[in-house]
């Protein structure tokens, strides 16, 4: 078995930042009426801007697009693209069912070479999911080059539009013409964007790398019922009704298609359920928390930041703040894509010495999924 090591990062944010008070003029305000939930959010998830790949209500780049430019700033006359051989990718945010979306993102890359594709289904873990594939196929030595990507367009399904016929269908019941809570409270969490990670079997000969030590993921599905979801609609037993089993007026008169959480449920299990599977892989790996240098926690919100730390120091992982690095309030979040972009303005901080050790998580609520990712700066 073979050493693997992140050799390069990358990142591509759409167009120009959006800061809180401009969010509804870009995304449009549902039925006309500004959103109750919007401050909430807002004051509670500490972001304070994020990027579209939307303009003037166009779209400027599609999901496989952002992708595939991050991918290219990955590769140089040095380490020419052509050398790519595996490709995994991971979205919450497909443009279509098929064909997948790492497919998708291959026939945008216009490149001349077939590659081998992984497409990881779900949301903030499926890059993650796909960094394993990649992880497993160089240090077996199945592949010399590999790079994994995770890449979101959330905005074109966060604007006032994709509502409007729910809104409208309340007002006719004579009902409050507010889309519901789990439905808007998403629509000012999210963001677009894309980060790529470039794996190769030696590190670089100049500056810095990434060995990856071991990364391990779990589903708790068994366990817990949907929290997020989406195509779908959530029942009062806990079960969803998929999009395909439901009249076709049904998909927009209850905005089916959105983004949907149940936050009540995310709020009990998001933090718990990580610490019980960071305990585990703490026995198993011999983690202590003076094996941290940094500590790289995708968070949907701030809001969990003390929870995490407080759950953290029960299970013995007791990582002060000062090692913590994050950059949701400056990117947003930005689904599978925001562990490498973390990654990312990390690496190219100037902050890595050799010897540093890094720990990256990376929670999913769908279903309650976990990544965890360790690293070592040579």
């Amino acid at each position: 078995m073979r050493s693997v090591y992140i050799t390069r990062v990358s990142k591509f944010l759409p167009n120009e930042p959006i800061g809180n008070d401009e969010m509804e003029g870009v995304l449009g305000m549902v039925g006309d009426k500004p959103s109750k939930a919007r401050a909430i959010v807002l004051r509670n998830n500490g972001i304070k801007r994020r990027f579209y790949a939307l303009k003037n209500g166009k779209r400027t780049h599609s999901n496989a697009e952002l992708a595939s430019i991050a991918i290219k700033q990955l590769f140089d006359e040095k380490l020419p693209i052509s050398k790519l051989q595996v490709l995994t990718a991971g979205t919450t945010s497909p443009e279509q069912i098929l064909p997948s979306h790492a497919a998708a993102i291959h026939g945008q890359l216009g490149i001349n070479q077939r590659l081998e594709l992984i497409s990881a289904s779900g949301a903030c873990c499926s890059s993650m999911q796909g960094l394993k594939y990649a992880f497993m196929a160089i240090r077996s030595g199945e592949a010399d080059v590999a790079v994994s990507v995770g890449s979101e367009r959330f905005s074109s399904w966060l604007t006032a539009d994709r509502f409007q016929p729910e809104v409208e269908n309340l007002m006719q019941l004579e009902a409050n013409p507010y889309i519901a809570f789990e439905k808007d409270f998403l629509r000012w969490m999210l963001s677009d964007g894309a980060g790529a990670a470039l794996l190769q079997p030696t590190p670089n000969e100049e500056g810095i790398s990434l060995k990856l030590e071991w990364i391990e993921t779990t589903s708790f599905a068994n366990e817990l019922e949907t929290c997020m979801y989406a195509g779908s609609v959530k029942n009062e037993d806990g079960s969803i009704t998929g999009w395909n089993d439901m009249d076709v007026p049904e998909w927009t008169k209850n905005s089916v298609f959105a983004l949907k959480q149940d936050t009540r449920l995310l709020g009990e299990n998001i933090v718990p359920k990580g610490g019980v599977y960071l305990a585990e892989l703490m026995e198993k790996h011999g983690l202590t928390v003076d094996m941290v240098d940094y500590y790289l926690p995708h968070m949907s919100s701030e809001f969990f930041k003390k929870q995490i730390f407080e759950h953290h120091e029960r299970i013995g992982m007791n990582i002060p703040y000062e090692k913590w690095f994050y950059n949701l309030p400056q990117v947003g979040n930005v689904g599978s894509a925001s562990p490498f972009l973390m990654l990312e303005e990390l690496f190219h901080s100037g902050r890595l010495k050799k010897g540093d050790r890094l720990l990256v998580m990376a929670p999913e609520s769908a279903r309650f999924s976990y990544a965890y990712l360790y690293l070592t700066v040579v």
